[in-house]
């Protein structure tokens, strides 16, 4: 039986990044770079190994107190030492994205960092493309308002569209009313003008029209298509499906839901639904078509599972999920080959034909053109501590996976309970089940997919995301799945 999400001590992993030397530098320093004793980076399990497995078979050395106490610390005074670089100098600018990045994992040192990130703006449009992403990123999660005039004298500068969306997002987070109508208005035309023969295409654009149009016409009919059509989406029939219901933007802890093969919905011995508490955010809390940003709303192949050989996630099998792009035709489908070309229609007949014109649920198709990639379910090595009293807690943000729960032992860094096990061996039950029913028609590897969506409504006012408020919508969506045609 799952802990409550109240009962859980959650942590999380900052997972790996493309960035600049530097930054990559530290982020293995902030993460921890032992390896785990009683894990092999990189190893495939099969169904059966994913059964077999116990909390106990894993342990993770930096999650014991003394190692993790030492590491914060270590890391906390290089943060500090490259914050009093004198302002402005070459060693100040070149350190920049990696304080941005220490403050994003720890949390800390936010009013420190003010001065530095927003003096990073001026000239920003000469550096590299990803030092703008990593200055944006931060200026978008902590100085959003205090840096509008020099977000918006940098904003024709841009000439990539990802820096362009994260710059037009920082402008537009703080406001509501008729000043973010204003704001859309302004950024749809410099957009169209920055941008004139791609904006409506390039997936990190496209994606952006869409809270610009949502400002500019705040009366249209906006409404998410019924939950339960989208519970009972035959995707691919034969493979069990991971449902990750989350708040929008993401400020509580979401509900990874299973259902089986058969198209009805796992559950408990006593009836309840079986459920794990998930976090699909991000560090930077950016949408999903960009860099590092938020898990993206859509459908994602299941495509078996490992250990990572990226330290920083920790030692529990992970479910290696994959977009549209990254999976070829073949692998999304879950077939052995196929002549076709990836095209936004042949994602969209996943989908009920209901949600089919329903935008951000083509997050993810976007998200894999933009070419993110390497978004996993995986558990979490993080102390929670870092974002005590944040409206999460105790959930760990990451670089855009989801995780879910997990206990370490602080003496010895043994695993205690995992979300992520349970999560992971739930679906290979399931997918097993499938295999016993269809004898030699599927792989020994787990196989499936995964659709994360936003449920209807406001941001995380709601608290976390509770199976009870999702029952009416499972049962509704399991009788359409038996009525449908064959």
């Amino acid at each position: 039986m799952l802990p409550s999400p109240e009962d859980l001590n959650l942590n999380a992993h900052h997972a790996a990044l493309r960035a600049p030397a530097l930054l990559a530098a530290l982020l293995a320093l902030l993460t921890g770079c032992a390896t785990a004793p009683d894990a092999i980076p990189g190893k495939r399990h099969s169904t059966q190994e994913l059964l077999s497995y116990q909390p106990a078979d894993f342990r993770w050395q930096p999650t014991r107190a003394s190692a993790e106490e030492a590491a914060r610390e270590r890391d906390l005074s290089l943060l500090r030492q490259r914050l009093s670089l004198a302002p402005g100098s070459a060693e100040a600018q070149a350190a920049l994205p990696d304080i941005l990045a220490a403050v994003l994992h720890y949390n800390t040192e936010i009013d420190a960092a003010r001065a530095p990130a927003l003096s990073g703006l001026a000239g920003l449009e000469a550096r590299p493309a990803d030092v703008q992403r990593a200055v944006l990123s931060a200026v978008y999660r902590f100085y959003a308002p205090e840096a509008s005039a020099q977000l918006w004298a940098l904003l024709p500068k841009l000439s990539s569209p990802r820096e362009f969306a994260i710059a037009a997002n920082a402008l537009l987070k703080p406001l509501t009313g008729p000043a973010r109508q204003s704001a859309a208005a302004q950024i749809k035309a410099q957009m169209q003008l920055s941008f004139p023969t791609t904006w409506t295409d390039e997936p990190r654009l496209r994606a952006l029209s869409w809270p610009l149009d949502q400002a500019l016409q705040p009366s249209a009919p906006n409404a998410a298509p019924p939950l339960a059509e989208l519970l009972a989406a035959p995707l691919r029939p034969g493979y069990p499906v991971v449902f990750s219901l989350q708040r929008p933007g993401r400020e509580v802890l979401g509900l990874a839901l299973l259902r089986g093969a058969d198209g009805r919905f796992v559950r408990e011995a006593d009836g309840r639904l079986f459920q794990v508490p998930q976090l699909a955010r991000a560090l930077s809390n950016l949408p999903g078509t960009i860099t590092l940003g938020n898990t993206p709303q859509g459908i994602f192949a299941v495509r078996g599972s490992s250990t990572a050989s990226n330290p920083s996630i920790g030692p529990t099998p992970f479910l290696e999920t994959k977009l549209p792009i990254e999976a070829s035709v073949s692998e999304f489908f879950q077939v052995d080959g196929s002549d076709l070309d990836w095209s936004e229609p042949l994602y969209a007949a996943l989908l009920p034909q209901s949600w089919q014109a329903w935008e951000p649920i083509k997050e993810a198709w976007l998200a894999g053109r933009a070419g993110r990639d390497e978004i996993l379910m995986h558990g979490s090595v993080v102390n929670p501590d870092y974002y005590r009293g944040a409206s999460y807690y105790p959930a760990t943000p990451t670089a855009g996976c989801l995780t879910a729960p997990e206990q370490w032992d602080p003496a010895n860094g043994r695993l205690l309970a995992s979300g992520q096990l349970q999560l992971a061996q739930a679906f290979a039950r399931a997918y097993r089940q499938a295999q016993e029913r269809n004898p030699g028609g599927l792989d020994p590897m787990v196989k499936g997919y995964l659709v994360m969506v936003e449920l209807p409504g406001n941001d995380g006012a709601g608290g976390p995301v509770l199976a009870a408020e999702l029952e009416a919508s499972v049962q509704a969506a399991e009788q359409r799945w038996l009525n449908r045609p064959r």
